[in-house]
Parts: C-alpha cells; structure tokens; sequence
C-alpha cells in the first residue's frame, strides 16, 4: 500500500512541480526580458489600462508556449531523476537551464529577429529558476523506488537487525551468525 500510495503522489507531483516551473520561468523572462513594469508607466489613465492589457495577453501567451513546449525538453532530465532519485538541486537547476537554452533555440525564428532567445541572460535566468523551483515542488523527492547508489553509511542504518538465535541445545552446532548467548544449564 505504501508503494501505491508513493506513485500516486509521483503522478500529482511531477506535473505540479513542472507548472509551477512554468510559472517561475514566464515571470522571470516577462519581469526582465519585456520589462512589464514599464508598461505601467504613464501620465495617462487609459495607457494604463492598454498596459494591463498588454500585460495580461502577454503573460498568458507566453505561459501557453512554455507549458505546451518546455515539456518536451525538460522531460528528459525529469524522467532521467525520477527513474534513478536523482535529487540533487543542482541537477534540476541544470535540467533547468539546459531545457531553457534548447527550448529558446528551437523557439528562435531566426538570429536576426529580436526576441527571447537573443539575450541569453534571461534565458539561463528562466531555466534557473524553473528548475529550482521544480526541485523546491518535485525534485528533492524524485524518485518512485530508493535510490540504488547510496554511500555505504547510508546502506547500514538501513540494513535490517538479525533476528535473536536461541542458544543451540546440547549436540546442536551452533548456526552461523548467530549471537553466543549464555551456555545452557547443565543437569
């Protein structure tokens, strides 16, 4: 039941930890990249509201690409943790930033055309925080089964205690690994 229990929360937090990936990654490259706060700038009450506007198309727009794409870049290094409980933040910060730089080449029309994918510091940004924020929802409990790698201290505190031998009767030898325990009565 606990092995049930473990991959039915896999299933619910693998796919919220990549939204809110998603989310962390759209407010990075709309606060830096398309300077949203700027919009808000102004004299005039209805450039204001042209500005949230804006901000509110853009935002859902971009926020639309990066779930429907970004998946397929990230699931690699997703899959690749939760198959061997890679849980390090610094691997999912790099999946992160990997995703992000190869999402924003595919996602770049041409290297002409200003965009998203022509200041690299804002992509490298969005995939840090995309992927720390994955870790911080999913990644730091990656894994469905125990890690297999594990340093032998680890390996100890788990092992199981042996089960109590009973002192070996007269004639009987004693078993291997078996704790000495007190001579038996003589008659």
């Amino acid at each position: 039941m606990d092995n049930l229990a473990r991959l039915l929360l896999r299933f619910l937090l693998v796919p919220l930890g990549y939204l809110a990936a998603v989310i962390a990654a759209a407010v990075v490259i709309l606060a830096g990249e398309w300077r949203i706060g700027t919009l808000f700038e102004t004299t005039q009450p209805d450039e204001a509201a042209v500005g949230v506007f804006v901000a509110i198309v853009t935002a859902v727009t971009v926020l639309v690409v990066l779930l429907s794409l970004m998946w397929l870049v990230a699931a690699v290094g997703i899959l690749f943790s939760e198959l061997f409980a890679v849980r390090s933040w610094m691997f999912h910060a790099a999946n992160g930033v990997v995703s992000a730089w190869i999402g924003a080449q595919l996602l770049a029309p041409s290297q002409t055309a200003p965009g998203v994918a022509s200041d690299p510091f804002y992509v490298i940004a969005a995939g840090l925080a995309a992927g720390l924020t994955y870790w911080l929802v999913a990644g730091s409990t990656a894994g469905f089964f125990k890690p297999i790698l594990r340093p032998p201290a680890e390996r100890a505190r788990h092992q199981p205690l042996p089960a109590p031998h009973a002192a070996p009767g007269p004639g009987q030898l004693p078993q291997p690994g078996a704790q000495p325990g007190p001579p038996p009565p003589s008659p």
